[in-house]
């Protein structure tokens, strides 16, 4: 359906667009005039260590000071405390009656504190403020007293930022009033093309009581195009991978990126041609929805979790940002396996995929030899950077490229991700007319980019790519690819001296456990289990698991028991051995040795996502999580494509092949006169 076409649904049934519309309008205007401005007022402590605490415990030192060795631990003794309901009841008795927050200050690793009260009357929340930040020293000597410590080793809290004239939050009612209106043109764009839907098929049903036949069905079929949503994604694939990653709308986070946003237009286009009956989920494709499914069953549950506990202003933000998040995957893989019914659309997307992604490796050649990175020149108006500051990252003498993506190790699962479909894609017979370098080229670009990440995660990867195809080859082939590769490790010594070595030395620290990355994640293993602990089937929510609050991951698999739970870690599993599956089910079922690579490219596309999120917190990189989910809904509907063509097996009602694929037998040879 065109965008020409649904401005004619529009049209036709303003009735119900218009009204809707609105009545969403005038809600949103109720909601501005009645509900009052929000006032919030800050202020920041920081905890002062004792100057009698110069002889530690257990002689005459501070044990809470000493807790853990540093004043962060007591800060988040006095950061729970503050939390907690008896804290709570507290500070009711002495007036504070609106909601308050207390957490560790932004951008600081000491131990300071930010106190937050939020409410409609102004000189009451700069009053509540005051009284809380009082209460927090107060409480603060209660806990120590408690304790037994002699009042000369107490920890003190000394104001920074004294308590701020409360400033209007408008930026939260504006978008409760935006959400109203949002959700009224909403309404009235779907149940516009469900009431469209209704009268098309009790006209046509009339129709066909009066009318018989093929002709009269032509007729009433809707003018237009026929729907392809290969091009749509073109568009998502051109904007997930020319506009950096960081680039977001004003207000989203990290998921408000244009290929984001692109792609959620895109599921409204799929409903809306889905309603008028112009498009048809392809038959067999439906295991990545169902996994894709139970994995939003998760998110849903995940986020009901999150709303049962007292969760900071931050973390319902972060969840919400993971319903969105969650949303685009949805139509990423709804686009994929059910709206593209044409298989050589599908290969016409998968060709552009890897075009693009080749493109962006080479940007990374770019990056890795000027000792830059090119997103830091980009600037797009009405875009802004979801992260503080881009940074160029080094390891060792060499500077780790990233392209257009968030960070290297996106950068180089990316690639992984893609390549093997490159090297199918080179091999494929029905591009054997091409020159070798358009058929070898994203190959060089992709697997060369891998190793100048000088990052663990991509050398993993490209092994998983090799060890899985490769043996898979016949012996004339899979020998010269054994000796092209050899051969770049040395082209890779003698044009970048010293990569080679510092990436062994990477593995080695690793192996033996020396190097600080590794034992970094080691030690968030165990800090990991009291959260898991306190909510272990449902977790607190996707995407609520933020650095700033908590720490980095750096592993999908913890991030998700966290966010989401054991089921939310179950329903993650199922979508990478279901890309496991797809891609065996493809190479079992193939009649052509093309069609069999394919299956292998596909298999190790999944298995690459799967051993890549344990070394870094794959989905909650945009780029990568597209092509993650492109590549596990491509793969259902190549499976799809791949089972409606196969022959049927033998049976014992019908024993002979079908007539299509029965051999033929040779005619008698006529005499000859």
């Amino acid at each position: 359906m065109s965008i020409g076409e649904i401005a004619a649904v529009l049209r036709r049934r303003w009735y119900v667009m218009v009204p809707l519309t609105v009545i969403g309008l005038l809600a949103g205007l109720h909601l501005y005039r009645s509900v009052p401005v929000a006032y919030q007022s800050q202020s920041s402590v920081a905890l002062l260590d004792s100057t009698a605490v110069a002889e530690l415990a257990p002689a005459f030192g501070n044990p809470i000071s000493n807790a853990g060795g540093s004043l962060v631990v007591t800060a988040d003794v006095l950061i729970r405390t503050l939390s907690g309901a008896d804290a709570a009841r507290d500070l009711q008795g002495l007036g504070v009656t609106d909601p308050y927050t207390v957490g560790f200050a932004a951008n600081t690793s000491g131990p300071m504190l930010t106190l937050t009260v939020t409410g409609t009357d102004r000189a009451k929340v700069l009053q509540e403020t005051s009284t809380l930040t009082t209460f927090a020293g107060e409480q603060l000597n209660a806990l120590q007293a408690a304790a037994k410590v002699q009042p000369a080793y107490f920890v003190q809290t000394a104001p920074v930022v004294l308590p701020q004239t409360p400033v209007p939050q408008l930026k939260s009612r504006y978008q409760q009033v935006l959400g109203v209106v949002i959700a009224g043109v909403t309404a009235g764009f779907t149940l516009s093309f469900v009431t469209e839907t209704l009268l098309v098929a009790r006209r046509r049903r009339r129709e066909a009581a009066a009318l018989a036949g093929a002709q009269a069905r032509a007729r009433r079929r809707l003018p237009g195009r026929a729907p392809d949503a290969a091009a749509l994604l073109s568009g998502y694939l051109g904007l997930a991978f020319f506009i950096p990653s960081n680039l977001t709308l004003p207000g989203m986070g990290g998921v408000g990126t244009p290929a984001n946003v692109f792609a959620l237009l895109g599921l409204f286009w799929y409903l809306a041609t889905w309603l008028t009956g112009r498009i048809r989920a392809a038959p067999g494709t439906r295991l990545p929805r169902v996994v894709t499914w139970l994995l939003a069953v998760s998110v849903l549950a995940s986020y009901l979790a999150d709303a049962t506990r007292s969760s900071t202003h931050k973390e319902v933000l972060g969840a919400d940002r993971g319903l969105i998040g969650l949303l685009v995957w949805v139509s990423i893989v709804v686009l994929v396996s059910a709206g593209i019914q044409d298989r050589a659309r599908l290969d016409v997307l998968l060709r552009r995929a890897v075009v693009m992604a080749s493109v962006v490796a080479a940007i990374g050649y770019y990056d890795f030899f000027t000792a830059t990175n090119i997103a830091e020149h980009i600037s797009i108006p009405g875009l802004h950077s979801s992260v503080a500051q881009i940074t160029t990252l080094d390891r060792g003498a060499f500077t780790r490229p990233r392209s257009t993506t968030a960070q290297p190790l996106e950068f180089g699962g990316m690639l992984a991700l893609l390549l093997p479909f490159a090297v199918q894609q080179a091999f494929d017979p029905v591009r054997s007319h091409l020159s070798r370098w358009r058929r070898w080229g994203p190959v060089v670009l992709m697997g060369g980019a891998l190793p100048l990440t000088v990052s663990r995660t991509s050398i993993i990867g490209a092994l998983i790519v090799v060890l899985v195809m490769v043996p898979r080859w016949k012996p004339q082939r899979r020998w010269t690819a054994i000796g092209l590769l050899l051969g770049s490790v040395a082209c890779f010594k003698v044009l970048v001296p010293g990569l080679i070595g510092t990436i062994t030395t990477l593995f080695g620290s690793f192996l033996s456990n020396s190097d600080s990355s590794t034992q970094a994640r080691t030690v968030k293993y165990s800090a990991i289990v009291p959260y898991l602990e306190e909510r272990p089937l449902f977790g607190r929510g996707l995407g609520t698991f933020t650095p700033d609050l908590y720490f980095f991951t750096d592993n999908q698999y913890m991030l998700t028991l966290a966010e989401m739970g054991l089921f939310g870690l179950l329903a993650l599993l199922a979508l990478f051995f279901t890309g496991i599956h797809q891609g065996g089910a493809i190479r079992r079922l193939a009649a052509g040795e093309s069609d069999r690579e394919l299956g292998q490219a596909f298999f190790a596309s999944a298995l690459v996502a799967l051993v890549s999120s344990a070394t870094f917190d794959a989905l909650s990189f945009p780029m990568f999580a597209g092509m993650f989910f492109l590549t596990i809904a491509a793969g259902g509907s190549y499976l799809g494509f791949i089972r409606r063509s196969a022959p049927k097996p033998r049976t014992v009602e019908s024993p002979c092949p079908p007539a299509a694929t029965r051999p033929r037998r040779p005619e008698p040879a006529q005499p000859v006169p």
